[in-house]
């Protein structure tokens, strides 16, 4: 119920962005084609332009709100953007009171929906229905106040109904749509962490099965030929304790290699066996393991895409842990020309999406993206 699709599919939500200003565009469309339908209602055309004016406003502010380098989007845009096309329609309306004969040729409940519906996937279902059905109030209002200058003779509930349907229905789609959506990506993500559950049991069971072969290759190849030696030896040398104490120190780094391999570890070594590149991974405290399953997309993603169509000669990956808190820095060396900065911008956004504070820094040979977990 408190979710949106911008937050469960955070890369899903930065496609979607580009559908707002598309929403907006309509809007305003259909503002200045119905106030010209119906110019010879027009007793102001000083609201009538003020109207049009507050909707593109709306659909302007609705647009930046939804940029890469804006997010995430918060509920309380949504409203900013409603409370202007509301006014715009509060504008219409004084620009034909008096002289306003039918309903249906009054833009507001079109674009107060319009501009709803276009915000569905940045915004909960059930703000998305509050906004709706306050819009919807306070344009009922302004039917009940053209009743007596409509050419309908009909009663007011009926002028009500038919000046909020649109916004209401639009309103309802919108909730429809990001129920929906919600609803399926976490039954996606839940069948997704149930597979990936089941595939750590048996990574682990690889990993205990690598360390153990790590330790039994170590005591065949360097320990018992050692103990050998020493056992026939007349006397320990000093050489000899300093050569057991190095033998220890590869038993342990051979266990701890095994037993700290985390997420991020075995991504890097995927994506170097697959595209053929260098990633380092350097995280000495296993910090990646503490990042929340619903904020490593993001970092997945973009390791996936800078390793992707040599975009990258190298990338390293530093994880360290900082007043409880996660930093994981990623730098890449280009190959060939710099990537366009809104590309990276995009995975920078989806950072923002999940609760990750995100920050790029590009250069002509370099790309450097830093993100802070709460871990």
């Amino acid at each position: 119920m408190r979710l949106t699709q911008q937050e469960v599919d955070p890369i899903g939500g930065v496609a979607a962005a580009p559908l707002v200003p598309i929403g907006a565009v309509l809007a305003v469309g259909a503002s200045v084609a119905l106030t010209a339908w119906h110019w010879d209602e027009v007793g102001s055309p000083i609201a009538a332009a003020l109207g049009i004016i507050l909707v593109a406003v709306a659909g302007i502010v609705a647009s930046v709100s939804v940029r890469a380098t804006s997010a995430p989007f918060t509920v309380d845009r949504l409203w900013y953007v409603v409370a202007l096309a509301v006014a715009g329609a509060v504008a219409e309306y004084l620009s034909t009171v008096g002289a306003d004969r039918y309903l249906y040729d009054d833009y507001g409940p079109l674009v107060v929906g319009m501009l709803i519906l276009s915000l569905a996937p940045f915004c909960t279902w059930i703000s998305l229905l509050l906004a709706g059905a306050v819009a919807a109030a306070v344009l009922a209002i302004l039917a009940i106040g053209t009743a007596d200058s409509s050419a309908l003779d009909v009663p007011a509930a009926v002028l009500v109904t038919v000046n909020s349907v649109a916004v209401l229905a639009l309103s309802a789609a919108a909730a429809a749509y990001s129920a929906t959506i919600v609803g399926a990506s976490l039954e996606w993500q839940r069948q997704a962490n149930a597979t990936a559950l089941e595939r750590d049991g048996r990574l682990r069971e690889g990993i205990v099965r690598s360390v153990q072969q790590g330790r039994v290759s170590v005591l065949g190849r360097e320990v018992l030929p050692f103990l050998a030696h020493v056992a026939a030896a007349d006397r320990i040398e000093v050489a000899d304790a300093d050569r057991a104490r190095e033998l220890a120190d590869m038993l342990r780094r051979a266990l701890k290699a095994g037993i700290e391999s985390t997420w991020l570890d075995d991504l890097a070594s995927s994506l170097d066996a697959a595209r053929d590149i260098r990633i380092t991974v350097d995280d000495p405290g296993a910090t990646a393991s503490r990042l929340p399953s619903d904020q490593r997309p993001a970092l997945t993603a973009l390791l996936s895409w800078l390793s992707g169509d040599d975009r990258a000669e190298s990338i390293r990956v530093s994880v360290r842990a900082d007043d409880g808190h996660a930093r994981v820095t990623v730098d890449a060396v280009v190959a060939g020309s710099a990537p366009a900065r809104r590309d990276l911008e995009r995975f920078v956004a989806a950072a923002r999406s999940a609760g990750v504070r995100g920050e790029l820094e590009l250069s002509r040979e370099n790309v450097r993206v830093e993100f802070r977990y709460d871990a």
